[in-house]
């Protein structure tokens, strides 16, 4: 493992920032953090109105998983919630690779069945990256439901910081349930939400000269969302987690460290924005306020200006006096322009539509099935370190974030209009999990073949893929079967089969 001083960034608690030659490679530090959730439906109130949701251990959000780089984390998650609910569950790792663990996924139709009332299912995976990011649910339109938690990785920081917040997600919030809004979805336009969240906090004490690191996570429904990030805070954009070794100004690294002040900071869904208090002294400053703005060109909320939370000093909680900033009311990543990417060779091009997903992949793929029908939307990738370009396009007006599961993904073009299907040559690509497709246009990734599995490709607009925006990879197919646990996958898919057929449950949406 080569670990290269930084000489211009000091990580906290240790005596130097460093940097690791490859994402693949992680500390062992033979140590597992193990985590036990238990699904329940609740009566919860968090704009002073009472209604249904699905909490994780009696809270919403649910618990926040943390570990160390290199750790092992594994989690049981036990459904509690009740037949006549008739739902299944599954938790999908935002951004977790899972390098060569597939069947840790949490993806439902492409890596496990659902998981039944009173029925368990475990997952367990490596941390092998750091930084923030979140977990959700995996089925229909659940995770929006409650079902949804922070995941923090510790390792080498980009700033010092003498406590963690640790983390706050901002979540869409209407009195009616998803489930009773998407009933619309289907023939009308969106449902306009009535408001979002900032959860579980919306006021974060400091201490006077204290320094402290909070992340904010993005999970909606229609998410993005302009954040004003006060000159109290640095900013650093993480795209949930640190990327080694193509650094830019918006992934979390150790060194140097750029802090964007005074910084309107645009947020897609699934997106982190890792936080850094200034140090300040007694009278300096009483407070300063968190806000969401809502992007009205794709996320409108019926309370747009009620999104907020306070940062305050001292035992009383006052509320601050700010002036307005000015922004752009687009729906569009950060610019490009601002960012320090990398080089890579480019080769095979996709073009892809959406689809419809059903039973799950990797039993597909553990029986030797090799054809796949045209609503499966499988590509297969078959050969091992093959970089592949894939464009997805659109001619709506809506933009939509793209997230990729088990890779990170090279953005190789961004932009109005088709792709003119001209060779790409570029020596700076940006490097993500999930990136913006703009509206009435194209973005097109490169990934590398360097994980074998069924990996999902969806818009991260709830309502979006649970209407099929989706598309999976098969990967190096003669490497999966011999990862895949059959029992464990057999038995959690017939348990769900039994209670399909007993409950008379209906597929009414795109699987996933």
């Amino acid at each position: 493992m080569q670990i290269i001083k930084c000489e211009t960034q000091q990580a906290h608690g240790s005596s130097g920032a460093i940097t690791i030659s490859t994402p693949t490679i992680s500390p062992t530090t033979y140590v597992t953090r193990e985590y036990r959730f238990n699904l329940e439906q609740i009566i919860v109130a968090p704009d002073g109105r009472s209604r249904k949701a699905i909490a994780i251990n009696g809270s919403i959000p649910g618990p926040t998983i943390e570990a160390n780089w290199g750790d092992e984390v594994v989690v049981h998650l036990t459904n509690g919630l009740s037949n006549d609910l008739q739902n299944g569950t599954s938790i999908h790792f935002h951004g977790i690779r899972q390098f060569w663990a597939n069947q840790d996924d949490g993806a439902v139709s492409i890596t496990q069945c659902p998981t039944t009332p009173n029925n368990s299912i475990t997952y367990r995976w490596r941390a092998m990256q750091y930084g923030t990011t979140c977990y959700h649910s995996h089925i229909g339109l659940q995770a929006l439901e409650g079902l949804f938690g922070g995941i923090v990785i510790h390792g080498p920081a980009s700033a010092n910081y003498d406590e963690d917040k640790g983390v706050i997600i901002l979540n869409d919030w209407d009195i009616n349930t998803v489930d009773e809004l998407f009933l619309s979805a289907p023939t009308e336009v969106l449902p306009t939400l009535e408001n979002a969240l900032m959860v579980p906090m919306s006021s974060v004490k400091m201490e006077q000269q204290t320094k402290l690191a909070l992340a904010l996570i993005l999970l909606s429904l229609r998410g993005h969302l302009t954040g004003f990030v006060w000159s109290m805070l640095r900013a650093i954009l993480t795209s949930n987690f640190h990327r080694q070794p193509h650094h830019d100004r918006y992934f979390e690294r150790p060194c140097p460290n750029q802090a964007l002040q005074d910084k309107n900071l645009a947020s897609c869904n699934g997106a982190a924005i890792r936080c850094y208090s200034e140090s300040r002294q007694r009278g300096h400053c009483e407070g300063f306020w968190m806000r969401a703005i809502p992007q009205t060109a794709c996320s409108e909320k019926k309370s747009p200006k009620n999104i907020k939370g306070i940062v305050y000093y001292g035992d009383e909680l006052s509320t601050p006096t700010t002036s307005g900033h000015t922004y752009t009311d687009g729906c569009d990543d950060e610019a490009m322009s601002d960012l320090t990417p990398i080089s890579l060779p480019m080769e095979t091009q996709f073009h892809l539509d959406a689809r419809r997903l059903d039973d799950p992949t990797l039993m597909e793929v553990y029986r030797g099935h090799h054809s796949w029908v045209s609503t499966s939307g499988v590509i297969d990738l078959p050969h091992k370190d093959v970089w592949t370009n894939v464009v997805i396009e659109t001619t709506l007006s809506v933009p939509r974030p793209i997230h990729l599961y088990g890779h990170d993904f090279i953005i190789i073009a961004q932009g109005s209009g088709t792709d003119d299907g001209q060779p790409t040559t570029l020596s700076r690509p940006l490097k993500r999990d999930t990136a913006m497709l703009p509206e009435n246009g194209h973005l097109g990734i490169a990934l590398k073949t360097d994980n074998p599995g069924a990996w999902l490709m969806h818009c991260h607009i709830g309502w979006h893929s649970e209407e099929g925006f989706a598309i999976q990879f098969v990967e190096q197919y003669d490497e999966i079967k011999p990862l895949i646990d059959y029992k464990d996958l057999n038995d959690n898919c017939k348990s769900w089969d039994k209670y399909e057929n007993m409950y008379i449950v209906e597929q009414d949406d795109s699987g996933i």
